[in-house]
């Protein structure tokens, strides 16, 4: 049976990252996972995690300079040095937080720089893997499709897989996130079943408008059933945009 996890980029989002912790205890998470929580201290998230008996799961790599459209670092030709840093922050707070993953984002690439893009991309995932493995972190490659982030490097599971098979990393896995795997391909079935033996961390919301996963056009209690078949035993991450108060909007955990 699906274990769901509160991703707290999208779920209480306006509030402080503490707050929000207290939050999805209450509304009966047992895990959580974060995107860019740099500014609260990662001693502060272990304590609260640990009071709170929850599992935290993920964080994701700074998005690197958002007033110039960046989203990411890590396939970005000659930001090798800003990439790194980047990491570094991620890996630390990792290791102070005991978040055992980090998801990696290789950012939006200026058109005809797609070769060396790709070439950037491995070198520096396998300079994160091996800087990541002797504390036993997993780097997470998530495929999003291109209507939310035009010229993301990435959009397909395919393209997202050929990279981790390229870097020979054995903690190097794929997110599969079903709202983008609906968006930009479908068939997220079949592509369950294709990639799971790779995939490190699922997430879900509805398609096409990443609201609770009760709407549109992805039936969500065959996908997490086939997860369950496919012997899917991690969590499966609420990255949605709630259509209101999120306590109110919880009640589809119930089928479940």
């Amino acid at each position: 049976m699906a274990r769901f996890s509160a991703n707290l980029g999208f779920l209480w989002s306006t509030l402080p990252l503490l707050e929000r912790i207290e939050r999805a205890a209450a509304s009966g998470f047992k895990a959580i996972e974060l995107q860019w929580p740099y500014d609260t201290p990662a001693q502060d998230v272990k304590a609260a995690v640990a009071r709170l008996k929850l599992t935290l799961l993920a964080v994701n790599t700074p998005m690197g300079d958002t007033s110039i459209g960046e989203s990411g670092l890590a396939a970005l030709p000659g930001r090798e040095a800003d990439f790194q840093q980047a990491f570094n922050q991620s890996l630390q707070w990792c290791i102070g937080s005991g978040a055992p993953a980090i998801h990696v984002m290789p950012g939006i690439l200026k058109p005809g720089t797609e070769v060396q893009a790709r070439e950037t991309m491995i070198r520096n995932l396998q300079w994160a893997a091996d800087q990541a493995a002797p504390h036993g972190v997993t780097l997470l490659l998530e495929a999003i499709n291109q209507r939310d982030k035009p010229g993301y490097f990435y959009s397909k599971q395919a393209d997202s897989n050929s990279i981790r098979e390229a870097c020979g990393r054995s903690n190097i896995k794929l997110m599969f996130d079903v709202y983008h795997v609906g968006c930009a391909e479908g068939d997220i079935l079949t592509k369950l079943a294709q990639y799971m033996p790779h995939i490190g961390h699922i997430q879900i919301a509805a398609v096409p408008t990443r609201n609770e996963p009760d709407e549109g056009e992805v039936n969500y209690p065959n996908v997490l059933k086939r997860v369950d078949e496919l012997g899917y035993t991690g969590w499966v991450g609420c990255e949605y945009r709630p259509r209101g108060e999120v306590e109110a909007g919880l009640g589809w955990l119930k089928a479940y």
